[in-house]
């Protein structure tokens, strides 16, 4: 492996302050789009889709629509009507009960090992220390 680059003070510094700016632009910008929906609320209703042009900039609210279906509602009336092949049947193990299994000693937790899936997750964070 290739030997790091150094880190200089000046490279942290820039990325904390450049990481509070994001946090204040993202601030910023989720008040723009809370005044942009209260706007078109008022002007066109709430959920509809509208438009409004000021300058060389255009405003457009799209409106979305996605359909899911409740689990549990939705499975037993399709059992009702007798159409099992649109149920999907997921099989999955629950990861308390075999821990506890093995604390138990019910178990030998040996046998899983190669079932193991280990997810590593990196963050970076650099705080101020003055």
């Amino acid at each position: 492996m290739e030997a790091s680059l150094a880190i200089t003070e000046e490279e942290l510094q820039r990325y904390f302050e450049l990481n509070k700016l994001k946090k204040e632009i993202e601030e910023e910008i989720k008040k723009f789009k809370t005044k942009f929906h209260n706007h078109f609320d008022d002007l066109i209703g709430k959920e509809q889709k509208g438009e409004i042009q000021r300058g060389n900039y255009k405003l457009q609210r799209q409106i979305r629509t996605s359909v899911n279906y409740e689990d549990n509602s939705t499975v037993e009336k399709l059992e009702e009507l007798n159409l099992g092949d649109f149920i999907i049947v997921a099989k999955r193990p629950d990861a308390d009960k075999l821990k506890a299994a093995f604390k138990l000693g019910l178990v030998e937790e040996s046998i899983f090992e190669e079932c193991k899936k280990e997810k590593l997750t990196q963050a970076i964070v650099v705080k101020e220390t003055i």
